[in-house]
């Protein structure tokens, strides 16, 4: 079993930052692939960027280059450094790990989320 706990969501204005904490624990062998997604009120959750144990990157359109995905394989923690927020960023951000990025999204390992709130 794995189990995933984010911290650090809140409310901040637009353009502000925020980042977010993920910490992995339990059986994590076959662990290879943390990332995060998102779902806002109403809409379905989407995938944001996730990083590969070695460290290899990938990003939605929406957040590249906003957007900043890291890990520390020692703590077993995965960080998400968001820049310049918009008030479309608004969500609920969910941490998730699985073996491989392509299964990321049906992982049966997920955080219990954490409410991010950007105001214009």
């Amino acid at each position: 079993q794995v189990h995933l706990v984010e911290s650090g969501g809140g409310l901040v204005q637009s353009g502000g930052s925020l980042r977010l904490s993920c910490a992995a624990s339990g059986i994590l062998n076959s662990i290879n692939v943390m990332g995060w997604y998102r779902q806002a009120p109403g809409k379905q959750r989407e995938w944001v960027a996730h990083i590969s144990r070695n460290g290899v990157t990938n990003y939605a359109t929406s957040v590249k280059g906003r957007f900043t995905i890291s890990r520390d394989n020692a703590k077993n923690t995965v960080y998400l450094q968001m820049n310049s927020l918009k008030p479309e960023d608004t969500a609920v951000y969910y941490c998730v790990a699985d073996r491989h990025w392509a299964t990321l999204g049906s992982s049966d390992y997920w955080g219990q989320g954490t409410q991010v709130t950007v105001s214009s």
